[in-house]
């Protein structure tokens, strides 16, 4: 199989956005007590960074302690599939001003708990692949 018949394909970081920004739900990668945590989170596409809101607890404090997290998203078809990932700085947002634009956001809490804290993660690479579905080569 040439690289042109590839069933993984490597994307262009304009494209990764794009990708992103189709889906509502990523994980986010961090690391407590040196092991690692991965949390499911909804969020919302803001520039070169995504955003999401959060309440007190595990996931809040490991991103004061540790502020270097990993963003993954990804979403597929019949035909195929995605994944991004960012690598990058997780950082609460308190700024009134930006506060007030978050809000505007579609992003809403998924259960009916209060999620007050909304924090951003700013990319400092972002890397993501397509994956063509197929049969399994044969010989």
């Amino acid at each position: 199989m040439s690289s042109m018949d590839s069933p993984m394909t490597v994307v262009e970081e304009d494209t990764c956005w794009g990708y992103l920004d189709t889906a509502e739900v990523g994980r986010l990668a961090t690391s407590a007590d040196n092991r690692p945590q991965i949390f499911p989170v909804n969020y919302v596409v803001d520039g070169l960074s995504v955003v999401f809101r959060t309440a007190p607890g595990t996931k809040l404090d490991e991103m004061v302690r540790n502020s270097a997290v990993a963003f993954e998203a990804d979403g597929w078809s019949e035909q195929g599939g995605w994944s991004v990932v960012i690598r990058g700085t997780a950082e609460v947002i308190t700024s009134p001003e930006e506060l007030a634009l978050c809000e505007k956001m579609p992003l809403r809490p998924w259960v009916p708990t209060v999620k007050k804290t909304w924090v951003r993660v700013q990319a400092s690479s972002i890397s993501g692949r397509t994956f063509a579905f197929g049969p399994e080569p044969t010989e």
